[in-house]
């Protein structure tokens, strides 16, 4: 497994955007569309090249008044990057 970007940014090859006849976030890219969940479109909203991966984490552990939100989202990070989806 490669090590996660220190300020994880959203590929230029896929754009993120609220699908209303999806009732979700998609990722779109020439080939095709994935549909993310609510958690998965929170964090990659999150992936604009500015915050580091802590930075992202606290975002969200602020944002929904929550703690202990790292492995879920070390782990959603790691399946984006597998994917492609973030640099």
């Amino acid at each position: 497994m490669n090590a996660l970007p220190e300020k994880p940014l959203l590929n230029r090859r896929f754009r993120m955007q609220y699908e209303p006849a999806q009732q979700a976030h998609v990722l779109l890219y020439p080939e095709g569309m994935v549909r993310l969940n609510q958690s998965a479109a929170e964090i990659l909203k999150r992936c604009d090249g500015s915050a580091t991966v802590d930075e992202i984490i606290a975002q969200l552990e602020a944002a929904f008044n929550a703690t202990g939100l790292r492995d879920d989202v070390l782990g959603m990070l790691s399946h984006a990057q597998e994917k492609d989806w973030i640099r």
